[in-house]
């Protein structure tokens, strides 16, 4: 597909004042990144240091290391794995991603998937919530998971797709915002007070949009939120700045 117009040096650094200046007007620090696959085109705006908590969007890494495994073994998920990847994909259930994390070793086993995948900024915890990484980061996740051309076979990455098009409506919230009509919004959103911050939320939200005539990848990450629902609105209207930006 050819771009209705190239997203040219002067495009990115007007886009780049107009992310600046709107995180200015929020409370809490948050960035950005995406990547326009059909376009070529990749943006990012993130802070120094550029690191957040993940909370729940961690468990997009669980959800690769767990079909990266199974594929490993020239298997299929077992049924319990699918129960706990269901569970944790579309609830967002946390025991569930436990189980998983478990399964894969933990921090370590998820450190070392992912930096043999060349996923270099995103530090897995032993407590997975509060993994940390950036924006760029987690659309490298994003990218293996769902890439034709990924480590992913084509089974697991609709597998992943249909969990990540069907979680619970009051999860959808997030870069969905950003999606036009008949766009399929693939997502996983994350949220979390942190007492190291006073009770300030992390609010994060990743996913794909796509459709016959697009395939955007973007992640939004914020932190020191006063309540999730500010949180919830810095994610909506910071994709849909950049993925408006992204279009035109």
């Amino acid at each position: 597909m050819t771009p209705e117009r190239a997203f040219c040096p002067a495009d990115r650094l007007t886009l780049t004042r107009e992310v600046a200046a709107y995180l200015r007007t929020r409370p809490g620090r948050g960035a950005v990144a995406v990547h326009d696959r059909l376009a070529g085109t990749r943006f990012t705006v993130e802070p120094d240091p550029g690191t957040f908590p993940l909370a729940s969007v961690a468990k997009l890494g669980i959800l690769l290391g767990t079909l990266l495994n199974a594929q490993s073994g020239r298997r299929e998920l077992t049924p319990a794995e699918r129960v706990r990847a269901e569970a944790m994909m579309r609830r967002s259930d946390n025991a569930a991603a436990q189980e998983l994390a478990v399964e894969l070793g933990g921090s370590t086993g998820l450190t070392r998937l992912l930096r043999d995948l060349g996923v270099d900024q995103t530090w897995p915890a032993p407590a997975w919530g509060t993994t940390r990484s950036c924006p760029a980061d987690q659309l490298k996740v994003l990218d293996l998971l769902t890439s034709p051309t990924g480590p992913v076979t084509a089974g697991h990455r609709a597998y992943a797709h249909t969990l990540m098009t069907s979680v619970e409506p009051s999860q959808a919230w997030g870069v969905s915002a950003a999606a036009r009509g008949g766009e399929q919004v693939a997502i996983k959103n994350g949220w979390m007070p942190v007492d190291d911050h006073g009770g300030r939320w992390v609010v994060n939200s990743v996913g794909r949009l796509s459709s016959e005539a697009s395939d955007l990848l973007i992640a939004v990450l914020t932190e020191r939120n006063p309540d999730k629902e500010t949180g919830v609105r810095t994610t909506e209207e910071l994709a849909g700045l950049v993925i408006s930006a992204i279009r035109r």
